[in-house]
Order: structure tokens, then sequence, then C-alpha cells
């Protein structure tokens, strides 16, 4: 039969369709149907172009702190192009910045002091605490990119206020306690490279590199990258002048070795790599490049490069932070010195160890310094902007944040370190105190960041899968067994005296009840306890049997 309809009968709707019409125009008022005024046309959008003016151009907080960059993206929901060295290189720099944390002078310091107490026998566990600080990293990332807003964001949306409160004092006291050692460190290389001319107190207040903010991201970007350029050709050149054992590096590194000797120092150097401050800094840190969360495929492609660029650029610090153990390791371990050796006095040490040459080994590892330093220190101050802003909502003028931000972790640093610097080694033991509270401050942004990239609801299909979440909550048991030793070990060797006991016990009970909450809040059942759903599949197959049987 043919679809269409006879002449006849399509006459016949014709007159019908007129009729209608005369009616309706006779009903309305004149004025509407006066044909001198006819309806305006409708536009039409294509479909690509509705994409692109449905998307939220107003920059976000994160953007509005550091920058932006945009990136030539396609609008394809679903289609990932192929891989290409020029994408990669525009996605580059965030990585770049988050790696920073890595070679603070608190980093620094645990290195020298495992090298020169253990020798190479935790090379193993920094090249394993680095992956796990990789991993952490990734799903900052993932967070970020996946959802449009960084980690103190979410966690204000996800949270009450008392815990959001909680939560961001606790960010805060790891960012000044990361700032005052990077300060410190800055400190001490201009002291070395100056000869002393300019004292401890007088270098703290350094707000070098601040001004480069005003040229841009992708120049700000490359200073980093300049400094970490620096300190891979001085810590590179300490190593080969150092002429360590292959063979011993190599078994140091592939050969777990553990003892009660060298325990303090493994878990300096777990504290120092995985740093609080840092998961929220890279969460908003890849916010710089302009991705729309409502396309997968951009969302998909963005991770990949991150991850990419990521990986290469903890590749780079773990080779930064074997150098500076080993070459510490080859001059020190065994020796009277070992014990004694700090940030403080450790380029003076290497002159002595090392002689001067002809490029002194004193000034090489003042440069190296000076780069850990200043490099950390603008980070850690970016770091305390997004936590601030995105826990507080706070939106303040760029100079004025960054003042607060900064004098947060100056005045505390300048009083200190006028405590401190009336002995030898003071310092030392202030950094040492340092690594111990920003350890005791990791759960508090990894149990946030594992339980929000679980969240579907949050994440969408960028959540991650059970393996990694298993393998997510492994990190996390690690870190409250390494914490639990610390608290212990506070304890026997601190703690004197009854109410110095009591005091201890109240704040150890209240930092365990709020790592519970964290967990038991967010954490479901079938994260606990997986075999849940198999045995209700294995049920639900039970029922099928018998209609199977049936046939």
């Amino acid at each position: 039969m043919d679809s269409h309809f006879p002449s006849k009968d399509q006459n016949e709707r014709n007159l019908v369709i007129q009729h209608r019409l005369s009616e309706s125009n006779r009903l309305l008022p004149s004025n509407v149907t006066s044909s001198s005024t006819p309806l305006p046309k409708i536009p039409v959008v294509s479909s690509k172009e509705e994409e692109k003016n449905s998307i939220d151009v107003t920059p976000k907080f994160a953007q509005q702190v550091y920058g932006v960059i945009d990136i030539d993206a396609h609008f394809d929901d679903t289609h990932i192009p192929p891989f290409s060295w020029k994408k990669l290189w525009l996605y580059t720099g965030p990585g770049i910045l988050m790696s920073i944390a890595f070679l603070d002078p608190g980093n620094i310091e645990g290195d020298l002091q495992a090298g020169a107490i253990a020798g190479y026998s935790l090379l193993w566990l920094l090249l394993w605490s680095t992956i796990m600080g990789l991993l952490i990293q990734l799903l900052s990332a993932r967070v970020g990119v996946a959802t449009g807003k960084h980690l103190a964001e979410l966690c204000r949306e996800e949270y009450p206020p008392w815990a959001r409160v909680l939560l961001w004092a606790m960010a805060e006291v790891a960012v000044i306690a990361a700032d005052i050692q990077e300060v410190v460190g800055t400190a001490i290389a201009i002291q070395i490279l100056s000869n002393g001319v300019f004292p401890l107190w007088a270098s703290v207040s350094s707000f070098v590199f601040f001004f480069l903010e005003s040229y841009g991201v992708r120049k700000m970007e490359a200073a980093f990258a300049i400094m970490v350029t620096t300190m891979v050709v001085s810590f590179a050149y300490m190593f080969v002048d150092a002429q360590p054992s292959g063979k011993d590096l190599l078994v140091g590194v592939l050969v777990p070795k553990l003892n009660s000797r060298t325990i303090q120092q493994a878990v300096g150097i777990f504290g120092c790599v995985i740093t609080p401050h840092n998961i929220y800094l890279h969460s908003a840190l890849v916010q710089s490049r302009k991705v729309d969360v409502n396309k997968k495929g951009q969302v998909q492609e963005a991770i990949n490069y991150y991850s990419i660029e990521s990986s290469i650029a903890l590749l780079v610090s773990f080779m930064i932070n074997l150098f500076v153990m080993t070459v510490f390791a080859k001059g020190f371990y065994g020796t009277k010195k070992a014990s004694s050796v700090g940030l403080e006095n450790a380029g003076h040490y290497l002159e002595e160890k090392y002689g001067g040459g002809l490029l002194p080994i004193l000034y090489i590892w003042g440069i190296g310094l000076l780069a850990a330093g200043q490099s950390s220190t603008i980070t850690g101050t970016y770091a305390g902007q997004f936590i601030m802003g995105g826990f507080l909502n706070i939106q303040l003028n760029e100079w004025l944040r960054a003042i607060i931000t900064r004098s947060f972790a100056i005045v505390p640093t300048m009083i200190l370190v006028l405590v401190f610097d009336r002995s030898d080694g003071a310092m030392d033991i202030l950094n040492e105190w340092l690594n111990v509270l920003q350890s005791i401050q990791i759960p508090f942004s990894l149990i946030p960041l594992f339980t929000i990239v679980s969240k579907e609801k949050v994440m969408g299909i960028f959540k991650i899968g059970p393996t990694l979440e298993k393998a997510a909550w492994i990190v996390v048991a690690v870190v409250l067994i390494i914490n639990c030793y610390v608290l212990v070990d506070f304890f026997m060797n601190v703690v004197d005296g009854l109410l110095q006991g009591v005091i201890f016990c109240i704040l150890s009970a209240a930092y365990m009840a709020f790592i519970i909450y964290l967990i038991a809040r967010d954490v479901s059942i079938s994260t606990i306890l997986p075999s849940r759903r198999f045995f209700q599949r294995f049920t639900n197959e039970q029922a099928r049997v018998p209609q199977f049987q049936e046939l």
C-alpha cells in the first residue's frame, strides 16, 4: 500500500486544515492575527554551537588564582584522539609544580639523614613511597579534571560544617609546617651562598618569584622547570663526584631491608614524600587547562595526559632524592658524624668530605637547596590559597590572599627561627618535629580524597574501580600504622609527667575518633565485605535452577 494519501483524501485534509486555521484566527484577537506583523523567526542553532554555548565560561577559583590555558579540544563526547606530543606539551606543567613537594627542604633533610644513618638500605622504601605518592597524585588529578572542582571545594560540599572546619584547620597546620621547612631551607641556602652575610632570620621573608604570576601560566611553569633542572644538575654533579658503589645502590633499590636502628629514618622518608597540602594543590592545578567536564572524551584525554606528565615528573623527583641519599650514604654512613648530619650543617660536612675542587661542593649544595626551598615556598603559597578559598569560600584580591596565606607561615617561622637558631643543630631538630607533624596530618587529606574519588554521584563514570579502591585504602592503612608508631614513640620518649600524659591521651583519642568518623561516614559495606555481592549473585543463580530443570 502506498504510504502517501490519494489525491482526493489529500484535498479533503487540506480543506480541514484551512477551516481550522480560519476558525482559530477568528477566535484570536485582531492584533494577534494581523498579517502585517509576521511571527519572529526562531534561530536554528546547530548541536555543535549549542554544546559550545552550554559550557560555563566563568573562571573557576583555581583558574583565578593560578591562571588558565585554552586547549584546542574536540567536542566529541566519546572519541579520544590518538596520542600527540604537542598535546602532551600543552598539558605539561601542573605535574612539575606538584613534584616540587617531593623535593622540598624537608624531603632533602630526610634523604640525607636516611643516607647517613641507614646507608643504601632504605632506597627501596624511597622507591615505593614515590610509587604510593604517584598513585595519590593521579587520583587527585582525576578528581580535579572529572569534577571541575578541587579537593577543598569538594570537601566543603561533602562534609558538615564542624567536620569541614576541622579538615581546614588540619590542612592549614600541614601547610604551615611544610612552609616553615621551605622558608628555613631557603634561608640556609642564602646563608651558604652569601658566606654568612645574611643571618638566618633575615632570609625567611623572601617573596622572590611572585612577580612571575603577571607573566602568565606558561612562563611561571617554565620558571619551575628551570628550578627543577637546577636541582637535577646540582645533585647529579654531587652524585658523580661522590662515585657511589653501583652494586650497593642497585641492591638498596631492589632488596627491602629494615631493622630497629633504621625504623625512625624509614618513617621520616615515608612522611616526607607524601605531603597533605600537595594533594589539595594538584587537584587545583589541573584545572589550569580548559576541559569541559560534560564531554567524557575530553575528560579522559586530560586524565591520560596528566597521568603521563605526573609520572615523568615524579621519576625526576625520585632520581633527585636518590642522588641526595646516595651521596650522604657514600660519605657518612658508618662514621661518627652520621648521627649529627642535618640540613643546617650538611654543606660544610660535604665540603670537609669531598673538598673544594673546581666547583666547590658547598656552593653546589647551596644552589640546589635554594632551588628546592624557593620553588616549594611558592607552591606552598598556592596550596594555602586553594585550601583557604576552597574550604571557607573566601574570594579575596590576588595579592591580599597571597599575603595572608604567606603570613600564616612567615610569622611562626620568624618566631621559631629566633628561638631555635641559638644552638647548633637546633634547626635540624625543628625540621624533624615538623616532619612528624606533617605525617600525622596525612589521613585528613587522604581519606577525603579516596572517599570522593570512589563516589559515583560525584565522579560519574570516572569513579575508580574496586581494585584501585582497595589499593588506595591499603595506602591509608600503611599511613595509619606509621602514625601509630609515631604517636607511641612520642609518648615513650617525650611525654613526661601525669599532666602531659593526660593531655596527650585526650588529643590522641580525639585524633583517632575523627579518623574513624571520616572512614565510617563514607566507606560502604561493600568495600569492607566485597563478598556480599557474590552471595547475592549466588542466591539469584540458585533461584533460577528449577526453571532450567523444568525445561
